[in-house]
């Protein structure tokens, strides 16, 4: 049997929200790669007297994901975990991870993400929303440009933010959304917003609400989420003819 990789995502950060099939996937693999805050959040499921643990970070994932790949024998399983939902705003690291393990020998199990959360604490429902992550390494130009039109055209948006803490002229946090939308011709003073941070940690979650205009100068963690209310209720009784 071949080396075999479970991608899977853990919810946003409460281990309330982590899945049964995220715990069997976990409890079956031999090694677990992940991030430091991603692992905090299955340290309960994981037993390092059986289990090899690696965290990593931005600078030296390349390095363990092959590492590991090579240490592992022919019928060996590893997990990565992903904070969220493995489906949204981790494209760049799966990718790399199909290319290293080969498709038919990855399985990828959806988690439940902040995205999620935010649009039922909102109550801003995602068939009603227009969903985008700046939470991306690469350009963004062209996902400020669908953010732009889906306001104009009065939809909602629910999006994940851009930390960049290296290099703060590549951030496009909460603030500098909201200076960019007035800048566009937006009238952000009339526009209803929420912003959650650490959604679903208990004692530190929070909420801000307001108009999109008071997100100026205003900061906000990495871990938030940002939700753009347009929402127009319809109920069916609207749609009996």
């Amino acid at each position: 049997m071949p080396k075999k990789l479970f991608v899977i995502g853990v919810g946003p950060g409460s281990p309330s929200y982590l899945t049964d099939v995220a715990k069997y996937a976990i409890t079956k693999s031999r090694y677990v790669i992940g991030y430091k805050y991603t692992l905090t959040i299955i340290k309960d499921v994981i037993d390092k007297n059986k289990q090899q643990v690696s965290e990593i970070t931005m600078q030296n994932q390349e390095t363990i994901y092959n590492d590991v790949y090579n240490k592992m024998a022919h019928n060996d399983y590893c997990t990565v975990p992903f904070t969220g939902d493995v489906n949204f705003s981790e494209s760049e690291v799966v990718d790399r991870l199909l290319e290293i393990f080969g498709d038919d020998n990855v399985e990828i199990i959806p988690g439940i993400s902040s995205i999620q959360i935010a649009a039922a604490k909102s109550k801003v429902p995602l068939d009603k929303a227009c969903v985008i992550t700046f939470h991306v390494s690469g350009d963004i130009e062209g996902k400020k440009m669908e953010l732009i039109d889906a306001v104009v055209n009065g939809k909602s948006v629910i999006l994940l933010p851009r930390p960049w803490p290296k290099d703060p002229k590549k951030n496009f946090m909460q603030s500098d959304i909201a200076i960019f939308l007035r800048k566009k011709g937006v009238d952000t003073s009339s526009i209803k917003v929420c912003v959650f941070e650490h959604l679903t940690q208990d004692g530190k979650e929070t909420v801000f609400k307001g108009k999109i205009s008071n997100l100026e100068g205003k900061y906000f963690d990495p871990l938030s989420v940002m939700v753009i209310d347009q929402v127009k209720r319809q109920t069916y009784l609207q749609l009996v003819s």
